[in-house]
């Protein structure tokens, strides 16, 4: 008779007169499983989620603790809208072995990295290519890169592999939708394709849903459970958190707010509209700008974090003001209590965090500004490939 043993490898403990798991090891399981499939989560969350006493969830956290399948540590300060009172600790699942690969693709890059099923990042890298141009050998060079750093790190097989995309992403199907934003891309079910060349289930999504998702569990979002996530780069999408759940919409697109139009402005977007928020604030408007302010520059080289003069300071707050008008409005609509600003704008520094912040001050509703914060993503332009490593962890365990 084969022995049964948990999803984790733990052999319960069978009653004599069932033959099946006690009592005490199902409620020990579940809560594990609870623990597994969410983050930093409180022994009161668990008892508001599973409706079990204190004493019984306190019981089966203890035994999680001494078997090694959980870890418990200091919780993070709450953001506004939280609750008072002192923070529980926070509980997490401990990882096993497994293997997942996790791909950002970028317009101008793609970053991949190696994760095992709690969502930890083990080794990552980054490749400078055109992935705009040629979506194929974007895809090849995705592959053979995460190959080569599963050989780099003795990783034989992967599990499954999940990958961010700079696009909007049909939820039932996987097909790359948009004919402007990623136009070489539309058609293609990216899905699909990565799972031709590697060989495992593999998951896509949006970028700036990945990078919300990666800022929720491991960036500035920890502790809010309302949140916007901008990434702001050579385009410009969100990711939406409601009530600590990453938010798509009915069919995946939600977060296309770079093509709000700003009125009265005249700049050409790839849409074809005039005026479309990332055709206005974006990498590429920036340095177009700073091309003129800064003639000796390599605009196309430069990392714009590096820039520390009063000119730049100037572009990059005007950048942040044009911006915080149109987040404004969705601060209105969703009252989040957190907005992180990601990508390479997000990381150029706080001249244009200053910005974003004067326009929700001066244009959201005074009850809604006043509950916002404004920061810089914490994990900066990593926060889309650890979302994704998140992903590749919730698609490992399903």
């Amino acid at each position: 008779m084969v022995e049964k043993r948990s999803s984790a490898g733990y052999a319960p403990a069978m009653s004599p007169t069932t033959g099946r798991p006690s009592l005490r090891d199902r409620t020990r399981d579940e809560v594990f499983a609870l623990i597994r499939d969410s983050r930093d989560l409180t022994r009161s969350a668990l008892v508001e989620l599973t409706g079990l006493p204190s004493s019984t969830i306190g019981h089966a956290v203890s035994r999680l603790l001494a078997e090694g399948r959980v870890t418990e540590s200091a919780a993070p300060a709450k953001g506004p809208g939280s609750g008072s009172g002192r923070p529980g600790s926070i509980l997490n699942a401990v990882a096993t072995t497994t293997r997942t690969g996790a791909i950002d693709f970028g317009h101008r890059h793609f970053r991949v990295a190696l994760g095992d099923d709690a969502g930890n990042v083990i080794d990552e890298e980054i490749v400078q290519l055109n992935v705009d141009q040629s979506p194929v050998r974007g895809l090849d060079a995705a592959a053979a890169s995460l190959r080569a750093l599963g050989a780099r790190n003795s990783v034989s097989a992967l599990t499954c592999v999940a990958a961010g995309v700079p696009g909007p992403i049909e939820e039932d199907t996987g097909l790359v939708c948009s004919t402007t934003t990623l136009s070489n891309w539309a058609g293609i079910y990216p899905a699909r394709e990565l799972e031709k060349r590697l060989g495992v289930p593999a998951l896509v999504s949006n970028d700036a849903s990945a990078g919300a998702l990666g800022e929720l569990h491991h960036g500035a979002g920890r502790g809010h459970r309302d949140f916007l996530y901008i990434k702001a780069s050579h385009g410009i999408g969100a990711g939406m958190v409601v009530r600590g759940e990453l938010f798509e919409g009915g069919t995946g697109f939600a977060g296309e707010i770079g093509h709000i139009i700003i009125s009265g402005r005249p700049e050409l977007c790839r849409c074809g509209n005039r005026g479309c928020l990332e055709a206005v604030v974006s990498v590429p408007s920036v340095k177009e700008q700073l091309s003129h302010t800064h003639p000796h520059l390599d605009v196309d080289a430069v990392d714009l974090a590096t820039l520390n003069d009063p000119v730049t300071a100037r572009i990059l707050n005007e950048s942040g003001r044009t911006m915080g008008t149109v987040l404004a409005g969705l601060c209105d609509l969703l009252n989040p209590t957190l907005l992180i600003i990601g990508g390479e704008l997000g990381a150029s520094g706080q001249p244009l965090i200053d910005g974003v912040r004067a326009s929700v001050n001066r244009f959201a509703q005074p009850s809604t500004s006043s509950a916002i914060q404004v920061v810089a993503a914490g994990l900066g332009q990593r926060a889309e490939l650890v979302g994704t490593v998140q992903l590749a962890a919730a698609l490992a365990r399903a």
